[in-house]
């Protein structure tokens, strides 16, 4: 049910609350009570981030109703969106309820749980690492992170972007798994998450077979702080974060009081928002542990396309699908998966994300200078049909030719 729409400097609010069988979430004098609320919020003195241009209004009314009819049909309590337009960001937006019990609506400075959108923004840390000399991509990743044991055939960084390295990844999908539902706390992610799999065989020679692993990029962000010489969180924060204007993004650390942050839901089976199963995601951050608005992820699209944080070469590189040797087929490079909108004829990169209260999805269509980013505080949610249906709206109409 959608409750209201407001506008203000051309950025959208759009409060919906999700009807659950057999039970009401407000009543209707509370609903009023805060849509008012909402009202006077966005009225106030709410600090909002500026955005590089606009999005044409009518391209923004077609996204905003795309937007709304999702969220009804999936039952959806609260999703921020941004678009990257010509290189440009020039759209955000925040709709439904960041937080259903406390009646906090969100916004495009919502910070969502990013899961596998996570390895993207390690790929490019890495990226930079290598056009600075400072890291080897096909060197044995021990020269960087000696904490990983030596295996039955050299690992090296780029194969463990692209998967390829052999390494396992959860043992199961079940949230009972203490690795998918981890409740430990690890002050130190990098070492932590090592502990879950590091002396574990591997699943395959490296090089040989394309095996999605989150457990691989928690090496890549071992080999970041060798490197570096530095803390994997902090160089990702001042190498990359800062550079893209990504102000507000973080580590989801569940001790720390972070500003924004979602509540997460999930639809149990009888088809009521419930809140989400608990995660500690400390063990896992390089590969699915960063919290992100739509504002700073429309950002790092914005600095990847304009070449601000890695050359166009190594963006070129990073991009690059990687064979594996057993010649299967495979469109995944490193950190980025290609094809999620070829069926609707859009030459994309990208990557999406789901966990514990979480369905996430960044696209951009390189050629035409444009991004989607889709964030829901809920999981298990295709949020990549949506992701794909509003990049056609935003290139619908576009007369850009710009080639990467």
């Amino acid at each position: 049910m959608e409750i209201a729409s407001l506008n203000r400097r051309g950025r959208s609010w759009i409060f919906w609350a999700p009807t659950l069988p057999g039970r009401k979430i407000v009543s209707r004098s509370l609903l009023l009570r805060m849509v008012v609320g909402a009202a006077l919020l966005v009225a106030g003195s709410l600090a909002l981030p500026a955005q590089d241009a606009k999005l044409a209004p009518e391209k923004r009314t077609q996204i905003e109703q795309v937007i709304s009819k999702f969220m009804a049909a999936n039952q959806v309590p609260g999703l921020s969106a941004a678009v990257v337009e010509n290189g440009q960001y020039v759209w955000s937006a925040g709709f439904g309820m960041a937080d259903l019990e406390g009646f906090v609506p969100a916004t495009s400075q919502t910070l969502y749980r990013l899961a596998s959108i996570s390895k993207s923004l390690t790929a490019v840390a890495a990226m930079q690492l290598s056009e600075r000399g400072k890291l080897d991509l096909d060197a044995p990743v021990q020269k960087y992170c000696p904490a990983f044991p030596q295996k039955e055939a050299p690992i090296t960084t780029r194969l463990l972007l692209a998967h390829l390295s052999g390494i396992r990844h959860y043992k199961s999908d079940s949230n009972d798994d203490p690795e998918v539902g981890n409740i430990r706390h690890f002050d130190d992610p990098i070492r932590g998450g090592l502990q879950f799999f590091a002396n574990d065989p591997l699943l395959a020679k490296p090089g040989t077979k394309f095996s999605y692993t989150t457990h691989g990029y928690t090496v890549v962000g071992c080999a970041v702080e060798g490197a570096s010489g530095t803390k994997y969180t902090d160089y990702m924060r001042e190498d990359i974060f800062l550079p893209a204007g990504m102000t507000h993004t973080v580590a989801d650390d569940r001790y720390v009081i972070i500003p924004y942050r979602t509540r997460f839901y999930h639809k149990d089976k009888s088809g009521a928002v419930v809140n989400s199963e608990f995660l500690d995601s400390s063990y896992k951050i390089p590969g699915g542990g960063w919290l992100s608005s739509a504002d700073d992820m429309a950002r790092f699209e914005v600095a990847v396309l304009n070449d601000r944080l890695i050359r166009r070469v190594s963006r070129d590189a990073m991009w690059t699908p990687q064979k594996p040797s057993d010649g299967s087929e495979n469109s995944y490079s490193l950190g980025w998966g290609w094809g999620s909108g070829k069926k609707a004829g859009l030459a994309d990169v990208g990557h999406g994300g789901g966990q514990q209260g979480t369905s996430t999805f960044i696209m951009l269509v390189p050629d035409q200078q444009a991004g989607v980013v889709i964030l829901v505080n809920m999981d298990n949610i295709d949020v990549a049909a949506l992701a794909t249906d509003l990049m056609k709206i935003v290139v619908g109409g576009s007369n850009d030719t710009t080639r990467h």
